[in-house]
């Protein structure tokens, strides 16, 4: 069920995703309000989960982390069992960055990062299709990104 937004509430999420380290009196000087009601439509939209949490986004490469693939995951069957199951053990992977349940040729779509080629290798050998509930992988190594927005298109009002 969607949340009512209203126009306050739009632009308070815009902003916030776009710099979630913008100061409370700062952001309430972008929105027209006076610090403590800005306060409370923050909180309002964290306790409704509009806002989940806050995060730094961090450059890969300069963090030694060379190599992003998505993983195509078909599993040996598709009984809710073997889905827990794999869900279960790829949420222990921590180069597993997104892990999403897919419609098509595949079961998952996941997003991995790593090291390098060889990591990225080792990992997949090692782990990834080690699981019993794998059937088949589909690797798509990413040579370049131009554009990896994490900011949402919030819909406006009907």
């Amino acid at each position: 069920m969607a949340f009512k937004l209203d126009q306050i509430d739009r632009k308070i999420l815009e902003i916030l995703q776009a710099n979630a380290k913008i100061t409370n009196a700062q952001l309430s000087k972008e929105i027209g309000l006076s610090p403590a009601p800005t306060l409370e439509r923050v909180k309002k939209l964290e306790t409704a989960g509009l806002i989940r949490s806050y995060h730094a986004q961090l450059d890969t490469e300069k963090i030694g982390l060379g190599v992003t693939t998505f993983v195509q995951v078909t599993l040996v069957g598709h009984r809710k069992s073997y889905i827990d199951a794999f869900v279960r053990k790829i949420s222990d992977i921590d180069e597993i960055i997104e892990c999403h349940h897919i419609t098509g040729s595949g079961d998952f779509l996941l997003k991995v990062i790593t090291k390098d080629i060889p990591s990225y290798q080792k990992l997949m050998l090692e782990k990834v299709n080690e699981i019993e509930e794998v059937d088949s992988t589909q690797s798509m190594v990413i040579l370049s990104t131009f554009k990896n927005s994490k900011v949402l298109p919030i819909p406006p009002d009907k």
